[in-house]
């Protein structure tokens, strides 16, 4: 998941209100760092993930850059942190090569809890002594939002680091099997003409959500819940992998030079797949995860469907409650949809690619300063994705929420929904 910056200081929140946030989301952290080693804690499996050494690392920096740091009277922990734990930030000074993220050793990860406890004792102090002016409690609010995103990161990036293990470790004991049952593919039809999207109210958005505008929806149907393994299983064994003509040109390219068969974390017998509870049985009816948009995007031609645009699932998704299996469950991994009418699972189990390109909305524009640096620059060669997963905290969604990712990516929990034109 990438880290968008806020336009405006959004959702200023009372002092209590914003100290419980601030300590629960930090110990949320260190909770999911507990069940690994200091040598599981600095692995780094491929350039896109980051050791969870690092991200406990970063996101302390964060609060120490954005914060503390322009603080009159302000010392620094350590000055050297700058430059091994910033992560994009080019205007605030050069930083650690991202594929080198693994070769750091030291400080080590007692170190870097003693740093987040530093950063911890004095964010708090500021906090509870109502001592931040609201510029100052919206980047206290931004940085746990910021940090939220760097948990589903840490799930995300030990999950493939594990995988590349000969013994295939387990992050945590497999919680008790749910029953599942095959939910019939409907498709639901979806609102029609001029209407609005993009963030609204006084609530935290980040700056990709917005501004809010209009948009006209064509006729069109959203699928009732996401494809399944079983429906993925059989685009397999019609030959998906091996039919030029269901995949984009790059995407083809792609899966001749990697020599995709199958969904990443799949095991040979199309009956297994590596989970954070080691090698678990494939459950057909849950959602297909761990899919680029290539393979979601060949899927959907190999139907007859589509994907969804990203303002057809957000009209869709507005006025939802955000609640299914999401990081808060604990499971860490997609559920099979339970039988109901209507739209099923559009928050959780899987992030949903769509076919919309990640670009800016009408009259969107760059916050100023080093916060307002992250989001615009990564407007190009990626794709939305939407709803959420099954490692993303509960109170970090909206309907509006914009994730974004390049096509090739799929070490995410990323799936398929489908979509139609009417």
């Amino acid at each position: 998941m990438n880290s968008p910056m806020p336009l405006k200081a959004a959702a200023v929140a009372p002092e209590a209100a914003l100290s419980l946030r601030f300590a629960a989301v930090r110990a949320r952290s260190l909770s999911l760092a507990a069940p690994l080693s200091a040598e599981d804690a600095m692995v780094q499996s491929m350039p896109d993930c980051s050791p969870t050494k690092w991200h406990l690392a970063h996101t302390s920096w964060f609060f120490e850059q954005f914060l503390l740091a322009p603080r009159p009277g302000h010392r620094p922990y350590d000055e050297r942190l700058n430059y091994l734990f910033n992560s994009y930030y080019q205007s605030v000074g050069a930083m650690h090569a991202r594929p080198a993220r693994g070769l750091l050793t030291r400080p080590s990860l007692d170190e870097v809890r003693d740093y987040r406890a530093w950063v911890d004792e004095r964010v708090a102090r500021l906090i509870d002594d109502n001592a931040l002016d609201d510029t100052e409690r919206a980047i206290v609010r931004l940085g746990t939002e910021h940090e939220q995103q760097h948990q589903e990161l840490l799930l995300t990036d030990i999950k493939h680091a594990f995988s590349r293990n000969p013994l295939l470790p387990a992050y945590h004991e497999a919680p008790k099997p749910v029953p599942s049952q095959a939910v019939p593919l409907a498709f639901v039809a979806g609102a029609e003409g001029i209407v609005k999207v993009g963030h609204q109210g006084d609530g935290f958005s980040f700056d990709n959500e917005g501004p809010r505008h209009r948009v006209l929806l064509l006729p069109h149907a959203l699928a009732n819940r996401p494809v399944t393994n079983a429906e993925y299983r059989a685009f397999i064994a019609d030959g998906g992998y091996r039919t030029p003509t269901l995949w984009l040109s790059d995407g083809w390219d792609l899966i001749q030079r990697e020599g995709w068969e199958r969904p990443l974390y799949w095991q040979e017998d199309l009956a297994s797949e590596f989970t954070l509870a080691g090698v678990q049985p494939l459950d057909p009816n849950a959602p297909v995860s761990h899919v680029s948009y290539f393979e979601a995007d060949a899927f959907a031609h190999w139907t007859g469907a589509r994907l969804l645009r990203e303002e057809e699932f957000e009209h869709a998704a507005s006025g939802l409650d955000i609640e299914g299996n999401l990081q808060d469950t604990g499971r860490f991994h997609p559920l099979a949809a339970e039988p109901g009418p209507g739209l099923l699972q559009m928050f959780g189990d899987v992030w949903e690619w769509t076919m919309s390109a990640y670009t800016s909305y009408p009259a969107f524009r760059t916050a100023p300063g080093a916060l307002g640096e992250y989001n615009g620059k990564f407007m190009n060669g990626q794709w939305v994705l939407r709803g959420g997963s099954c490692a993303t905290p509960a109170r970090h969604l909206r309907a509006s929420y914009r994730n974004f990712f390049p096509p090739h990516a799929r070490w995410q929990f990323s799936g398929i929904r489908l979509g139609q034109d009417r």
